[in-house]
């Protein structure tokens, strides 16, 4: 296997320039350090480096996959891409606009331009409001018009339109996650985030849930930005992916590079640690 040895690291972490303009998301330098609870009144509580000095571009159009154990940082990583989290220094970009320091009233325009897809989508969607009223609370939130976009919205993520009148709890595990996905899309995002989009869900349907997101951005014209623990996932879905460990990113490149010759030791532990899809898809 190529050794990753003398390669430097801003060709390993993914800090390229953006000489074409096409960048979405920039990160440069990015560092988050969190507090623990004092443990003494004489001395602050220990300072937790959950990230470390990381940079990645996430180029128009492309599937950007982040890949980690937990652990890694790469949950730290997402909130602070989608500014739900201020960094400790360093700078994150959306399509050349400075989000770091904005207050949540002027984000406005990154939450009509992002959305994100969560993990387990029986707790990312109240059990209390219909189908319909979740897929549309977005475009509500934004002062957008509903009209009929609920009912599209479920045709593309594969669900009748009976469907809105019930609640999530009427569903199983896969089709609340295309609900999920159906909302996220309500707004007409530029970008779309999967923050372990498959993994609270039967292996059986997990390969249903990815090629319904892969086919998505396609045919939406979608940046995706998909975040997991699994290596063979983010291949099926993703053109490039960052690995993650200990709050750095350790190594970058096409996917498919990176899994047939993995450059730095943590990637071929990953490699050889994680389950498989192969043959479920």
């Amino acid at each position: 296997m190529p050794s990753h040895a003398g390669t430097p690291m801003s060709e390993l972490a993914g800090g390229e320039s953006d000489p074409d303009g096409r960048a979405m998301i920039e990160a440069r330098d990015v560092t988050r350090v969190y507090r623990r609870p004092r443990t003494s009144l004489t001395r602050p509580g220990e300072a937790v480096h959950a990230l470390k000095g990381v940079s990645l571009t996430v180029r128009r159009g492309e599937r950007f996959g982040v890949v980690g154990e937990s652990g890694s940082g790469k949950s730290t990583l997402l909130r602070l891409l989608c500014a739900l989290d201020q960094p400790t220094s360093g700078s994150i970009r959306f399509e050349g606009r400075e989000l770091t320091g904005l207050p949540e009233r002027r984000l406005r325009f990154l939450r009509h331009s992002l959305q994100v897809v969560f993990q387990d989508p029986m707790s990312s969607l109240d059990p209390r409001m219909k189908v319909r009223d979740l897929v549309a609370e977005p475009l509500v939130a934004l002062g957008e018009p509903v009209g009929g976009r609920v009912a599209e919205l479920l045709d593309e993520v594969g669900l009748p339109a009976s469907a809105a009148g019930h609640y999530p709890h009427q569903f199983s595990g896969g089709q609340r996650q295309r609900i999920a996905i159906a909302r996220a899309l309500a707004p007409r995002p530029k970008v779309l985030v999967a923050d372990e989009p498959v993994s609270a869900l039967d292996v059986s349907v997990r390969g249903q849930i990815l090629n319904l997101l892969a086919d998505l951005v396609d045919e939406l014209g979608l940046t995706l930005v998909f975040v997991s623990h699994d290596l063979s996932v983010v291949r099926h879905v993703c053109e490039t992916v960052a690995v993650m460990n200990d709050g750095e990113i350790v190594e970058t490149g096409p996917v498919d590079d990176v899994w047939a010759g993995p450059r730095h030791p943590y990637t071929r532990a990953l490699l050889r640690a994680v389950p498989t899809l192969e043959g479920l898809l």
